[in-house]
């Protein structure tokens, strides 16, 4: 019997070189199913917001129309259903004899696809699978580098000369088989909606699944926002591989611009265009070939090379990004589930951050909520989170980020900075989050990764290098454009004060329409607009940060150290210093106490612990009234449809 094929589409929403798709036709099948299962984890579960939700719809609307016009027969089905309960189904239903799909290395779509595949196995169908999401297979670049995780550049292009060059692109195809009968003479299997962390963007209810699996008309059609529930998309940004290939195709045209580009001289400030490619969304959803984007810039700069003209260099040229993406998608690879937390992460550094994770000590991960240590750290990440700190620069880029869905990545350095280690002392986890929600080129390796290095605990230790939120934007926006455009209550304001607006004389503020008060929570009064005042003073916020880091940098932890996991780290910190260090006896991972621990109740009480010399005699234990009530928060790790494995 010729092969009867399903390839399952994912991250890889495009035809040009797919080594997947290109695997799949290569068995020269009778009927090719070009699938997309609708992921209760991604609807429900994980944080994504309207902006991705429509970057991903864009990419699924425009590869179904470049399947048809290959096929006019053909489409990106698009079927209502966990893979995990729709897969065995269709095997049956449709006779497959083979599932192809291109490689995912993300903690959760790991576990998922080897669920999927011990299913294939037990129906009888044989699986395919090729990477192609990175340059390299991510699980060979951590063979090469020694079956450790890429934590450095150094350790990638070692790797990298072990394992040769990317492969080149594999051909676009020019014909595609014909789907076979589409019968679903099956139940659809209802996935459970709570929790629902997207609630917050849904002005309805959420209703994919309810209209069955071929959706409301029979056609398998891409689902829409408004059955999603949620509101309008705000960005401008629009996804598919056809915007994609035209992106490149113009920067590839630009041969100065490939050939000499330096991420660290773009300006974070630009806008209307932005400085920098705006790939990534691309990558993300795999609209773009990584491999095509490397060889397309490898052939420019050698072309430039060959007529000794100026070349940028690794790490800051186009082609360095592309490697660091690979040096996290290594991290992740190797250490899994922990690599997306401090917890039990053994190459993440500890520091008892304000606003940590809950965590279960059972499972060694993070729940999903996080515990409110200190009332103000809570209003602080509120404030940033919205745009509402009073520091202009950092407002302006945090609303672009909600507007828009994407910043540039000195942006990204400076409000992670802010958030984390020069400003708020916040545990970057919380800054994770809220980037998981709202960036169209959310990256789960890339995000974390990030975070780590801005947060200097892991990839990057200079934690004494800080960004200024006044002036580092001015190095780049003197006139402060930027924050004209995002911030329009500040529009008119003197350039004397666009950046420090608190500064600004009564007379000045009233001329340009603006009072300069409270926090954030009162946008206008009497007509007239109002921008918050500055939360704290800087100058005393960093130095009390770069206190912190160095107490902690000085005791050594990592985020398996036995003290983290077993609460006793408090006794190698100060009862004075940052984060919730003061008591004897802490919880886990940061934890102020064990109480907003999970999994607490099969632990053996802790043992009483010897006192630190000078601590306060009258000391027992950590102080609950004194740092405000605890709240649960919902984030982004909630467990889904698959149970978590610490590894």
């Amino acid at each position: 019997m010729a092969p009867r094929v399903i390839y399952w589409f994912r991250t890889d929403l495009r035809l040009h070189d797919s080594p997947a798709l290109n695997a799949a036709l290569d068995l020269k099948p009778e009927v090719l199913y070009p699938i997309w299962c609708w992921d209760s984890h991604y609807v429900y579960r994980a944080r994504v917001g309207v902006n991705r939700w429509q970057f991903l719809l864009d990419c699924q609307q425009d590869v179904s129309k470049s399947i048809s016009k290959l096929n006019k027969k053909s489409k990106l089905f698009v079927l209502r259903e966990p893979a995990v309960t729709l897969l065995p189904k269709l095997f049956k239903a449709w006779n497959i004899s083979h599932l192809v799909f291109e490689k995912d290395t993300d903690a959760y779509a790991r576990e998922r696809d080897a669920q999927v595949m011990e299913l294939a196995r037990k129906a009888g169908v044989e699986v395919i699978v090729k990477a192609g999401r990175t340059l390299w297979d991510s699980d060979e670049l951590v063979k090469a580098n020694d079956g450790k995780p890429t934590m450095s550049m150094s350790q990638v292009q070692k790797a990298a000369e072990k394992l040769g060059e990317p492969d080149k692109p594999v051909d676009t195809p020019k014909t595609l088989p014909d789907p076979g009968d589409m019968k679903l003479d099956f139940d659809q299997t209802q996935p459970k909606s709570a929790p629902d962390i997207n609630e917050k963007h849904r002005d309805e209810k959420e209703g994919t699944y309810s209209a069955g699996i071929a959706g409301p008309n029979g056609d398998f059609s891409v689902p829409t926002l408004e059955e999603l529930g949620m509101k309008p998309a705000t960005t401008q940004h629009r996804g598919g591989e056809s915007i994609a290939l035209k992106m490149l195709d113009d920067i590839i045209a630009n041969e100065e611009y490939t050939g000499t580009f330096e991420k660290p001289k773009t300006s974070p400030a630009a806008f209307e265009p932005q400085a920098t490619c705006l790939t990534s969304p691309y990558l993300h959803f795999g609209a773009l070939s990584v491999r095509y984007f490397y060889h397309k810039v490898q052939d420019v700069v050698e072309k430039r090379r060959r007529a000794k003209k100026a070349v940028s260099e690794v790490p800051v040229s186009l082609k360095g990004q592309l490697l660091f993406r690979d040096m996290y998608f290594g991290a992740q690879a190797k250490l899994g589930w922990s690599f997306g937390q401090t917890y039990n992460n053994s190459h993440c550094r500890f520091i008892p951050w304000h606003l940590p994770s809950k965590v279960d000590v059972n499972k060694k991960l993070i729940t999903g909520e996080y515990e409110v240590d200190d009332e103000e750290k809570d209003i602080w990440f509120q404030r940033w989170a919205h745009g509402k700190t009073g520091f202009p620069w950092i407002d302006a880029i945090m609303r672009q980020l909600r507007q828009e869905g994407w910043i540039h990545h000195l942006a990204r350095h400076s409000v992670a900075c802010f958030l984390t280690r020069g400003g708020c002392y916040i545990s970057w986890e919380r800054g994770a989050e809220v980037f998981e929600e709202l960036l169209i080129d959310h990256e789960a390796a890339c995000n974390i990764g990030n975070w780590q290095w801005l947060s200097c605990t892991a990839f990057f230790s200079q934690f004494y290098r800080c960004y200024s939120p006044v002036a580092f934007g001015k190095k780049w926006d003197d006139n402060g454009d930027f924050i004209r455009k995002f911030v329009p209550e500040l529009k008119d304001m003197p350039k004397k004060y666009i950046y420090e607006p608190h500064k600004a004389p009564i007379a000045d503020q009233k001329k340009a329409g603006v009072l300069i008060k409270g926090d954030g929570e009162e946008t206008e009064r009497d007509g007239v607009a109002v921008y918050p005042k500055p939360m704290f003073d800087f100058n005393t916020q960093r130095e009390i940060c770069m206190q912190g880091m160095k107490s902690a940098y000085a005791v050594g932890f990592y985020g398996n150290s036995k003290a983290v996991m077993d609460g006793t780290w408090k006794k190698a910190f100060d009862d004075s210093g940052e984060g919730p260090t003061s008591g004897e006896q802490g919880g886990p991972a940061g934890l102020d106490s064990f109480e907003d621990a999970d999994g607490t109740e099969e632990l053996i009480t802790s043992p009483p612990t010897a006192k630190r010399a000078g601590r306060n005699e009258g000391s027992t234990g950590s102080p609950k009234s004194t740092r405000g009530h605890k709240r649960e928060h919902s984030q982004s790790t909630l467990e889904g449809s698959f149970k978590k494995k610490a590894r």
